[in-house]
């Protein structure tokens, strides 16, 4: 598939700007409502490049040799498989009704498929394009991890506001937890040792002992001047060490910066409005933010905790993920 263009689109906003060392590579954004995804250079922080995808494209991630990106079509009802070099779209991988997110297997094998409407989770081999293993799970699945060690995968389900603990030998459940109120995003820490959960309803994360799947801890949120049912935590992200996480806050267009030791929220980030998802360039000083609402990527600086830019995309961002 040809790309739609080759013209550099910039962003609109002015925010503060630091002068900051980065490594070269690229931010890739699904733009929900446009079925395309935009590449943005973390160089010059302009989108270079923007390719057609199925309808509704929402969860991103690459290879483990950022060969192949593999993008959630959750209106084409299939999981694609783009070459990242020329935008052209390789197969489809069969990947049950209405794909939302997905995670990759640190085998670099077995794609684990949240499947909103069918209440399971699609288990693919992405070399044989099969599906090995469908797991019954609770209603409106959307949150996918996978442990480190590759032992666990979880699945959230919004309705049922459980997280559910897949045991990845058998493809079995092994556990189930209550979370509050629509779980939207799960995330293991680097070390496997704890599962972190949001809540966007609810208004928190919850945090999980993973050895014995009980909660350690919850961090709530409170943005000035912000009516406590916009602060809605989806997305989120660990800097270098786990030291912290940048919690996406949805429709309060913030973010928080929360200390992942003490489970202490540090600081709050104005970005764009209603913010999604988050990819980190690739030493991790900049974080790419897709605020659905207002059309755009917000670049922060990590280490200042300041936003430096705005970049223009397609409609409605939601996913990203990073490419060297």
């Amino acid at each position: 598939m040809l790309p739609i263009s080759k013209h550099v689109i910039a962003g609109g906003t002015a925010f503060l700007l630091c002068s900051t060392t980065t490594h070269a590579g690229e931010i890739w954004v699904t733009n929900e409502k446009d079925d395309t995804v935009s590449v943005i250079s973390t160089e010059t922080l302009e989108v270079i490049q923007t390719y057609e995808t199925g309808e509704r494209p929402r969860g991103i991630t690459f290879s483990k040799d950022f060969s192949r990106v593999y993008i959630c079509a959750s209106d084409s009802d299939a999981v694609q498989v783009m070459d990242p070099n020329t935008g052209k779209i390789l197969h489809d991988l069969p990947s049950g009704e209405d794909p939302e997110q997905f995670v990759l297997h640190p085998d670099d094998k077995h794609l684990y498929i949240a499947n909103e409407d069918d209440a399971i989770t699609t288990v693919v081999d992405v070399e044989s394009r099969k599906v090995v293993a469908q797991i019954d799970v609770g209603v409106e699945p959307e949150g996918m991890a996978v442990s480190p060690d590759g032992m666990v995968a979880i699945t959230t389900s919004e309705t049922t506001n459980m997280a559910h603990w897949i045991d990845t030998t058998t493809q079995q459940l092994f556990a189930n937890t209550l979370v509050d109120s629509r779980p939207r995003h799960a995330e293991f820490v680097k070390d496997g040792s704890e599962m972190w959960v949001s809540s966007e309803i609810g208004g928190t994360i919850t945090v999980f002992d993973v050895a014995t799947q009980t909660e350690k801890a919850k961090i709530s949120f409170e943005v000035q001047g912000v009516h406590p049912d916009r602060v809605q935590p989806v997305g989120f992200e660990f800097t270098e060490g786990d030291t912290y996480a940048f919690v996406a806050l949805g429709p309060s267009n913030h973010l928080a910066v929360v200390n992942a030791e003490t489970y202490e929220v540090e600081d709050y980030i104005l970005v764009g409005r209603r913010v999604w998802h988050m990819a980190f360039n690739a030493d991790r000083s900049r974080l790419f933010t897709t605020n659905g609402v207002s059309g755009d990527v917000t670049v922060v600086d990590v280490a200042s905790r300041k936003a430096l830019k705005s970049i223009k995309v397609g409609r409605f961002p939601w996913g990203a993920a990073f490419r060297p």
